[in-house]
């Protein structure tokens, strides 16, 4: 084995090991491997530039935006009252009122954090007071926050169409039912977590309290509408139509509810910014990280080694699954997504997956890695907003990781999971 695929192999684990932050690790190993290779640096530069200049990629800051503004312009606080009339008299009822404004917020902002914060700064103090555990409900607020990145518009499914060259249109389309077969089973998590518990239901909403709380919300749920309605209507692609969820929230906000003053739009777009170019960055270098992979013909060499499971498709699906998921607990999914693009490719087309499917499944393992500890970003947002350690949150959180995987299995072995919608609008 050469020093080149030494470094890339051992060299970027080892440094997240140790806790390298995940753009310098993956920096570091990158010019380790040229450095070896007696390649020129200049190379890097040029490949972390290249690597952004996608039209696609624009979605992904002005989704990260339109998810900030929602929460500032009290869009989500709208869309969890609304949620909350529907469902808060069943068993377990808050607990899917949380579940629901996920959904609905998901489909407007594609993100997994930016789900968990609007959702759980709302809802982990109201559950504690009626109830639930601080934990529990911190648990959910992030299990409910992958729900965004599966219902479309979904971030990561933009990423893993640019890098595979699939129809983001088709993969927005394969992530829904994953997306709302996720949104029920979370839903029976709390319907069981509520009888176990002894916790009793809301009084059921009167039609007046339903009416109200649906005029409150009107302009917030046409949000999903405005912005899926513009992407299959053919009227914006799907990076115009995060330019218009910005838009949308930027007008609700200001012009309808004004819970969004001018003078904030400053210190939101900051907040977004920090964040764009966290992943943007990651991005630009992640794609110096697959060139090196590339030209070292790792990818191929990886999936000539997995041949001898060839035979056995199941279990070759399976041990993917399983590898994906454990990468995905350890490295960032936009990232984890770029840097093995190009290992991942060949063996859908080797597995004679559809890949729209296999993008879906590879979307959905790493945005679960995004909830599973020890170092899942939703995790992060939720102990920030609780308050609490990881592993406090871990505990509860495992039935609803059980439900995450259920639906990934489905999503990997039975196509119409991800297939059907589309397939029915053809």
């Amino acid at each position: 084995m050469s020093l080149t695929i030494l470094s890339l192999a051992i060299g970027l684990p080892a440094m997240l090991l140790m806790r390298v932050p995940l753009a310098l690790a993956i920096g570091l190993a990158t010019i380790a491997a040229l450095w070896t290779a007696d390649i020129d640096l200049m190379i890097f530069a040029q490949r972390m530039v290249s690597g952004t200049q996608s039209f696609s990629l624009l979605a992904i800051p002005f989704f990260i935006l339109a998810g900030d503004l929602m929460t500032a312009g009290g869009i989500s606080r709208r869309l969890v009252g609304f949620a909350d009339v529907l469902v808060r008299h069943r068993t377990g009822g808050l607990g899917m009122v949380a579940v629901l404004a996920a959904a609905f917020f998901a489909a407007l902002s594609g993100s997994a954090p930016a789900t968990t914060a609007a959702i759980g700064a709302i809802m982990i103090p109201e559950m504690e007071k009626r109830g639930y555990s601080r934990a529990f409900a911190t648990a959910l607020a992030v299990a409910g926050g992958i729900i965004g990145p599966m219902l479309p518009p979904s971030i990561p499914m933009v990423v893993w169409g640019v890098m595979s060259e699939t129809s983001i249109s088709d993969l927005f389309l394969a992530g829904i039912v994953p997306g709302l077969l996720l949104a029920i089973g979370l839903m029976a998590v709390c319907w069981w977590h509520a009888r176990r518990n002894g916790i009793t239901p809301e009084p059921k909403a009167s039609r007046t309290e339903i009416w109200r709380a649906f005029n409150d919300a009107k302009w917030a749920l046409c949000g999903p509408i405005v912005v899926l309605g513009g992407i299959y209507g053919g009227i914006v692609t799907p990076t115009e139509a995060a330019i218009v969820a910005s838009v949308f929230a930027l007008i609700l906000g200001i012009g309808v509810y004004r819970e969004l003053s001018i003078s904030r739009i400053g210190a939101v777009t900051r907040g977004s910014l920090k964040t764009m170019t966290i992943v943007m960055f990651i991005i630009a270098l992640a794609n110096g990280f697959g060139w090196i992979m590339a030209f070292e013909e790792i990818p191929g060499r990886l999936t000539e080694s997995l041949a001898p499971l060839s035979g056995m498709p199941v279990l070759y699906v399976l041990m993917l699954n399983l590898s994906l998921l454990v990468i995905g607990c350890v490295m960032d999914n936009l990232a984890a997504m770029i840097v093995l693009a190009s290992f991942l490719v060949p063996i859908g087309k080797q597995l004679g997956m559809d890949p729209v499917q296999f993008g879906a499944m590879v979307s959905i393992n790493f945005t679960i890695g995004m909830a599973t500890p020890p170092f899942g970003y939703t995790l992060f947002v939720g102990a920030a907003i609780s308050g609490l350690r990881i592993g406090q949150i871990a505990r509860p959180l495992m039935p609803m990781l059980a439900v995450m995987i259920a639906v990934l299995l489905l999503v990997a072995f039975v196509p119409p999971v991800t297939l059907a919608i589309s397939g029915l609008l053809q």
